[in-house]
């Protein structure tokens, strides 16, 4: 088998991705919150969210970098990119406007989290998926906020304890301050 018929992910390839200095500093600070840690695992989804918003998407060069400057194998990297939805694993999409992530997942599905993931269809006129522009509605499988289900998460806000009736309000607060993804990290 040549080298060309082997995955990338197995092959020993050059990286050609660099942290800017700004990212190598945030990441530097994070991973100082774990002095205790004996690995630098706590520090992989802001460090992907950090090479997502520098590279677009995570390629295969930008999971490299981060496990790369963490110390951990590309494996545990590639698994935690795709497990969470939140990732851009393909180039060329990019989100437009605020990003509301609705959670579906037990907690948030138990307590009504698809009746207001309906809600914020009929309200912005978006199937799942979709975007205007102005926003992006995406069905998300978890984003850590169980106890406060059901809940949804755009850029850095979480919206708590939401109900179909709260989802005009959320939409005017995000309609005169947005939350664009590129906050999160």
């Amino acid at each position: 088998m040549t080298a060309s018929h082997v995955p990338t992910m197995f092959r020993n390839v050059l990286m050609s991705l660099e942290f800017s200095a700004e990212a190598q500093k945030k990441i530097a600070a994070l991973c100082e919150r774990y002095p205790d840690s004996a690995t630098k695992q706590p520090v992989v989804l802001a460090a992907l969210h950090l090479a997502q918003k520098e590279h677009g998407y995570l390629s295969d060069d930008a999971m490299r970098l981060v496990a790369k400057t963490l110390d951990l194998p590309y494996a545990h990297v590639y698994g935690v990119a795709t497990f969470y939805t939140m990732f851009r694993l393909k180039a060329g999409i990019q989100p437009t406007g605020s990003t509301i992530r609705m959670c579906t997942n037990i907690s948030c599905m138990l307590r009504g989290g698809y009746e207001v993931l309906e809600a914020f269809e009929n309200k912005l006129g978006l199937k799942r998926g979709e975007s205007n522009g102005k926003f992006q509605l995406v069905e998300e499988e978890c984003i850590a906020a169980c106890e406060f289900a059901p809940c949804a998460l755009v850029g850095t806000k979480y919206f708590h304890d939401l109900t179909p009736e709260k989802v005009g309000e959320v939409i005017a607060e995000l309609e005169r301050d947005p939350h664009p993804e590129a906050e999160v990290v």
